[in-house]
């Protein structure tokens, strides 16, 4: 498994932190010496990190949140993006988008995609300044083909397209902005279910909450870093060149990518991939 050892003054704001990825990214960056916010709508999420009531759609307590910080810390030297918020009445993804209340697409655009820009300009603020952060936001394989739901993908989409244009605009700057891919999470509720497969991707072969915690660790400390701006990274296949493995030290999570038709990421296939923008 890879660690790092980033100096013990390194302060990471982890949205959506109480549960599921940004709980596992949360208590990874701990784990490896982070100083660790975490947001969260009731304030909650694991121990050893500062945890902030925050509700993502309302922008007067994200600014509050992105103050303090800067108060108690001085400075940002990374954001992982990650609140979302599910519709009302929304369950298994299984209804067609005209079958949907119209009202989805205040939950998973208006704070599902909103939110990560609203903190994403927060960051920014503060990472430009000092000439250095990483700006990481959690997309997913319905980028690339249909999962979940119309405004699912949707979001994801713009997320990539957003890491790109920001990373357009960082350049020069020291600051990196990227998209992640993930598959399949090994949250509580999925092991919990006794399922050994889903959507045909095998539970035993799925991501760990906190091997994208230490995919993102390695991320930060990657002295190319630079050269992932703007770029859409599948967590996997990072993991898996870096020596990351989920929690039993062992597995090497399998990448999704095959099952969705391959291909390149962002930036577009007619920029080349190797482009240096720093």
């Amino acid at each position: 498994m890879s660690t790092t050892s980033p100096a013990p003054d390194r302060v990471a704001l982890v949205t959506g932190a109480s549960r599921g990825v940004g709980l596992g990214v949360a208590t990874a960056l701990r784990d490896a010496g982070w100083r660790v916010y975490g947001t969260s709508r009731r304030g909650s999420g694991p121990t050893g990190i500062v945890n902030l009531p925050v509700d993502h759609a309302d922008d007067d307590a994200v600014a509050a949140a992105f103050a303090q910080i800067a108060d108690e810390a001085g400075h940002l030297d990374l954001l992982v993006n990650n609140a979302w918020a599910s519709p009302r009445g929304f369950a298994g993804f299984t209804a067609k988008f005209y079958e949907r209340p119209i009202s989805d697409w205040d939950s998973l655009i208006g704070i599902g995609l909103r939110s990560h820009y609203v903190a994403a300009v927060h960051a920014a603020a503060l990472m430009v300044p000092r000439g250095s952060g990483l700006i990481a936001s959690t997309s997913s394989f319905g980028s690339r083909g249909h999962l979940h739901s119309v405004l699912y993908g949707m979001g994801k989409t713009a997320l990539d397209k957003m890491a790109y244009d920001m990373g357009h605009e960082l350049t020069g700057t020291g600051v990196t902005a990227v998209s992640l891919w993930l598959g399949l999470i090994r949250t509580p509720l999925l092991l919990g279910s006794g399922l050994t497969e889903f959507a045909g991707f095998p539970v035993d072969r799925a991501e760990d909450p906190e091997f994208v915690g230490r995919v993102v660790a390695a991320l930060a400390d990657d002295p190319d870093l630079g050269r992932q701006n703007g770029h859409t990274i599948v967590t996997a296949e990072y993991g898996a060149e870096h020596g990351i493995t989920n929690n039993d030290s062992a597995t090497v999570p399998d990448s999704h990518r095959p099952a969705f038709g391959g291909g390149p990421l962002f930036p577009p296939a007619t920029e080349p991939i190797d482009k240096d923008r720093r």
